[in-house]
C-alpha cells in the first residue's frame, strides 16, 4: 500500500495590495470605466455598515445596489442559508421541485397582490423581466380565441428594466441601450410622467396629460399591445423621478378596459423600499406581472421571480403536443438556497415588524435631504419612502446642467467615502438608498456623509 501524499501547506492568503492588484488585472466591473477604476474591496458587513480589506467602515448608502434590505449577517438570513446548504444546495427546477422553493412560491402569493397565484422563479432582474415578456407574447398566441396581432409593447421614456435583450429594448434610459438597439425590438414609447424630457428638457407632464397620452396610444394601436411594461411610482434608474400620485391607478384602469396585459417591475421598488411591500399597493394596484428580484432573497443570493395570473397560467395547459408549454428556462430558477433566505425575510418582515417601523425612518431621511434643497448646486431633491435622489446642477434657476465629462454625481460620491458612507450616484443625482434596518442615527451620518460630498464635489 503506497504512502498518503505529504499534505501540502495552505495557500497563503494574498494581502489587501495583491488582491487589488488582481482586481485591477482580473475583474471587469459592470457599469465601470475599468481604464479610471480605482479598486475599493469590501470584506466584511455587519447591519447597515460594510468593511473594507485595511478595516475602514463605512455606511451602505445603496444597500449594496438596492437589495441588501435587511443588511449585513442579519442573524435570521445567516441561519437560514445555513440551516438549508446542510440539506441541499440546488435542485433544478425544471421538472421537479423542492420543499423549501415551493413554500416560498406560496409565501409569495399570499403578500403579492391579489390574483398573482402562479410563480416563475429565474436568477435575476432582467431574466424576471424577460420572462414577462415572452410570456405576455405567447399568452396572446394561445388565448382563446387567440390575437396573433398583439405583438406589441407600451414602455415609459428613461425606464430601465435590465441588461437582457427584451428588457433593453423596453427599457429608454440612452446611455445603457442606443448601442444595442439594432439587436432589439422597438416597443411604443410614451414621455415618462416622472421626469423632464432629457434631450427637448420639456417638464413632465401633467397626470391627464399621461393619461390622456396612454389612451391615444391603446386607441391607435387597438388590438396590436400585448403589454405595457412599467416600474410603478418612481423610476430608479432613471434619477429617482417619481410619478404623480392617481398615474398607476389611472394606467391599471386604461390598460384593463383595453384588454392590455400590464406587467410591473418591482425589482427596485418591491420589499418595502416605497413604504408598502411593493409600491404597487400605494394605489391598491394588481397587475398581470409583478416582477421581482433584489430585495427577494434580501441580497443574499441571486434570484427573481415573476409572478402572473391564473387566466394567463391557463392559456400555456394542454397536452405536450399541443407545444403551449412556456419553453424557457434557468439553471438556478427556484434555487433552493435563495427560497430559503426570501422565506427567512418575510419571516423577518413580519417577526420584527419593519413596514412598521419604516414611517420614522422615512420622515428622518426626508428631513435630512430637505436640507439639501437650498445648495446653490443642488437642482432638486427627489425622495420617496425609504430613497431619496439629490440632483446637482452647474445653476439652479434657470437650471444649467454641469457638463456629464465631469462626473459631479460619482465624485460626489467618492469625496463622501472619506465621511464614512458609500454611495453610489445616476449620472448627475446622488441616490440615498440605505437597508431598512438602518437606524435613525445612522440615516442622520449618511445624510451629513452625502452633504459633505456634494460640497466637495461642486467646490462649496
Amino acid at each position: 500500500m503506497k504512502p498518503d501524499p505529504p499534505a501540502l501547506p495552505p495557500t497563503p492568503r494574498p494581502d489587501a495590495a495583491t488582491l487589488a492588484a488582481w482586481d485591477r488585472e482580473h475583474v471587469w466591473h459592470a457599469f465601470t470605466q475599468m481604464q479610471e477604476y480605482e479598486p475599493l474591496l469590501v470584506e466584511r458587513g455587519e447591519g447597515a455598515w460594510l468593511v473594507d480589506v485595511d478595516g475602514r467602515r463605512y455606511l451602505d448608502g445603496s444597500a449594496s445596489m438596492w437589495c441588501a434590505i435587511h443588511g449585513h449577517a442579519h442573524p435570521r438570513l445567516d441561519a437560514a442559508l445555513a440551516a438549508q446548504a446542510a440539506k441541499i444546495c440546488h435542485t433544478t427546477n425544471l421538472g421537479l421541485s423542492n420543499p423549501t422553493t415551493v413554500e416560498f412560491a406560496r409565501r409569495l402569493v399570499e403578500v403579492a397582490p391579489a390574483g398573482l397565484e402562479k410563480v416563475f422563479f429565474s436568477g435575476d432582474g432582467s431574466s424576471a423581466v424577460e420572462a414577462a415578456l415572452k410570456i405576455a407574447f405567447q399568452y396572446w398566441l394561445q388565448a382563446d380565441p387567440p390575437r396573433e396581432g398583439r405583438t406589441k409593447f407600451v414602455a415609459i421614456g428613461e425606464a430601465y428594466h435590465g441588461d437582457t435583450l427584451g428588457a433593453v429594448a423596453v427599457g429608454g434610459v440612452d446611455r445603457f441601450t442606443s448601442v444595442f438597439a439594432p439587436l432589439t425590438f422597438e416597443p411604443i414609447r410614451l414621455p415618462s410622467p416622472g421626469g423632464a424630457c432629457p434631450s427637448t428638457g420639456r417638464p413632465a407632464p401633467a397626470l391627464g396629460e399621461s393619461l390622456a397620452a396612454l389612451e391615444r396610444v391603446l386607441e391607435a394601436h387597438a388590438g396590436k399591445v400585448a403589454a405595457m411594461v412599467m416600474e410603478p411610482v418612481l423610476q430608479a434608474a432613471a434619477g429617482i423621478w417619481l410619478h404623480p400620485p392617481g398615474y398607476l391607478a389611472g394606467v391599471r384602469e386604461i390598460t384593463r378596459r383595453h384588454g392590455v396585459l400590464l406587467v410591473l417591475d418591482e425589482v427596485a421598488t418591491g420589499f418595502g423600499r416605497t413604504g408598502t411591500m411593493f409600491a404597487c399597493q400605494r394605489e391598491e394596484v394588481a397587475p398581470d406581472f409583478l416582477c421581482l428580484a433584489k430585495g427577494l432573497s434580501a441580497g443574499y443570493l441571486p434570484m427573481a421571480a415573476t409572478l402572473t395570473t391564473a387566466a394567463v397560467w391557463r392559456a400555456f395547459l394542454g397536452p405536450h403536443a399541443s407545444r403551449r408549454t412556456f419553453f424557457h428556462g434557468h439553471t438556478y430558477g427556484g434555487n433552493p438556497l435563495g427560497a430559503a433566505v426570501g422565506l427567512a425575510s418575510l419571516d423577518v418582515f413580519r417577526e420584527e415588524r419593519v413596514l412598521e417601523g419604516l414611517p420614522a425612518k422615512i420622515e428622518r431621511l426626508a428631513a435630512g435631504v430637505s436640507g439639501l434643497a437650498g445648495h446653490p448646486h443642488v437642482a432638486e431633491v427627489r425622495q420617496l419612502g425609504l430613497v431619496a435622489g439629490i440632483e446637482l446642477a452647474a445653476q439652479k434657476s434657470p437650471r444649467r446642467a454641469f457638463p456629464w465629462q465631469e462626473q459631479r454625481g460619482m465624485r460626489a460620491c467618492r469625496a463622501a467615502r472619506a465621511h464614512g458612507a458609500l454611495l453610489r450616484p445616476l449620472g448627475d443625482v446622488v441616490v440615498l438608498w440605505p437597508p431598512l434596518s438602518i437606524t435613525l442615527d445612522e440615516i442622520d451620518r449618511l445624510c451629513a456623509a452625502a452633504a459633505a460630498g456634494i460640497d466637495t464635489a461642486t467646490g462649496q
